[in-house]
């Protein structure tokens, strides 16, 4: 079985406590988008895990060999090989791994003939990553608590066009964190996101970019560039160093190049 696990963006990011567990509440609006991994899972006598692409965890720490392990505690499945094309780059705010984690249990409920429902499913996400949960439904949320509560909202992007520029530059979630203090939301993202794509960038923070811009003054710089390029809105994803650009109409970026890898075009 042959599946399409797609990449998220974040539209705003506002991290608003520091939990006694050590996690924190945020607040932002996951989208998603048309940027691929590339999962295949067939039976086999042993479990095995086998990637190309881009450079993963080691073993053992691949968000789909974690998924397969977390169903096998409670059911009965059968050995099976996964197969990962690595497209979606690493620590960039993607959310890549936890979409690989995510279908890979979904896929594993179809071949297994398992019968989870989708909030069953999300009950397994949730415990491989805090992103995790959102990719079994794949549609726009507003997120809050840790990530993993999720209210529907209205946000279409079809008539846009989104371009992802991601220079060579890892940050993990940890040291992202380092640069975060948390504070009430002066933003209500629930309203903000209603405004019409151009005022996007007078309302919607990500309050990761603060600190990240000032250690890596390079990522600030693609987001410039997007912004002198016509974007409508342009922001870091998540904690991570890809910077997406919404535009009105395809565009070459070609120049872009220079800054950063380029996933070019990326359609909704």
């Amino acid at each position: 079985m042959l599946t399409f696990a797609n990449a998220k963006i974040n539209l705003g990011l506002l991290v608003t406590e520091k939990r006694q567990d050590g996690y924190h509440n945020i607040e932002t609006i996951f989208y998603p988008v048309k940027l691929y991994d590339v999962i295949e899972i067939t039976a086999s006598d042993v479990f095995q895990f086998h990637t190309e692409g881009l450079v993963i965890p080691p073993d053992g720490q691949n968000l789909c060999e974690k998924a397969y392990r977390l169903l096998h505690q409670d059911f009965d499945i059968k050995p099976v090989v996964i197969d990962l094309l690595k497209n979606i780059p690493i620590g960039a705010g993607l959310g890549g791994g936890s979409s690989d984690g995510a279908h890979v249990l979904r896929l594993l409920n179809e071949m297994n003939g398992l019968g989870l429902s989708d909030e069953e499913l999300k009950a397994y996400a949730v415990q491989l990553g805090a992103d995790c949960p959102f990719f079994i439904d794949n549609k726009p949320v507003f997120a809050s608590g840790i990530g993993t509560t999720f209210e529907p909202i209205n946000v279409q992007l079809s008539s846009c066009y989104i371009v992802i520029v991601k220079p060579d530059i890892h940050i993990s979630t940890s040291e992202a964190y380092q640069y975060i203090i948390p504070q009430i939301p002066t933003v209500n993202l629930r309203r903000a996101i209603q405004l019409p794509i151009q005022e996007w960038k007078y309302h919607l923070v990500n309050d990761f970019e603060l600190g990240i811009f000032q250690k890596y003054p390079h990522i600030e710089k693609i987001k410039h560039a997007l912004y002198k390029k016509g974007a409508l809105y342009a922001a870091m994803s998540g904690s991570g160093s890809a910077v997406f650009g919404i535009f009105e109409d395809a565009i070459n970026l070609d120049d872009i190049n220079a800054l950063g890898k380029v996933y070019y075009p990326v359609y909704l």
